[in-house]
């Protein structure tokens, strides 16, 4: 026995909360950009993979019109921090509704280091870095797939065994459904609410 579900007669956010509890688990994009102006945005992004091997190119999905779109049409570059376990919670700061213009380094307190081939700082704690050059957008109803080159990658050599990056070494984080958060951890699971803008100061 199934339960339909009809996308048509469903709303759209019912639909996506199904859809996010089934693809899973799915990796996070840690994604830097600078405003016109230079200020710094980071946020994470769970519609994230590799688009293309030759040129390297990976991809993220941006749903509705974020800082870290508007970023990226400005100036054309990103930095794709990868999200690992011990930062965490910052991660989950990270996606808080801050308003327009607030550098997220500084609200959460995440260490920025300069990139090596593009204007946008890297997260100084992550394992890795991907350095990249907007390819191209799609747009996809309330939704932009945006694709980047990547010029540049920079591992922590704490992560690498023989020249490789070590799945138990990098202990990648995933997104699930709800509020949920996979890892590679044996609890496997881990769940943490979003913290909306109003609720932030008061912490």
């Amino acid at each position: 026995m199934r339960t339909d579900f009809d996308p048509q007669a469903m709303e759209p956010f019912a639909f996506y909360q199904l859809l996010t509890a089934v693809v899973v688990p799915r990796p996070i994009a840690w994604v830097s950009t600078l405003s016109s102006a230079g200020t710094a945005n980071l946020a994470p992004h769970s519609f994230f993979t590799v688009a293309c091997v030759d040129p390297p190119i990976v991809q993220f999905t941006s749903v509705g019109r974020k800082d870290t779109l508007v970023n990226v049409e400005a100036t054309r570059e990103f930095v794709v921090s990868f999200a690992s376990e011990p930062m965490f919670e910052q991660i989950n700061d990270t996606a808080t509704d801050f308003p327009h213009g607030v550098d997220e380094f500084e609200a959460v307190g995440v260490e920025r280091e300069p990139a090596l081939r593009v204007k946008p700082p890297r997260v100084a704690g992550a394992p890795v870095a991907l350095e990249c050059r907007l390819h191209s957008m799609l747009c996809l109803g309330n939704s932009t797939v945006v694709f980047g080159e990547v010029l540049h990658a920079a591992v922590d050599e704490a992560v690498l065994v023989d020249g490789h990056p070590e799945i138990g070494l990098l202990r990648p984080l995933s997104r699930l459904g709800r509020n949920e958060w996979g890892s590679t951890a044996t609890d496997g699971v881990r769940e943490i609410a979003r913290i909306r803008y109003q609720d932030w100061e008061q912490r």
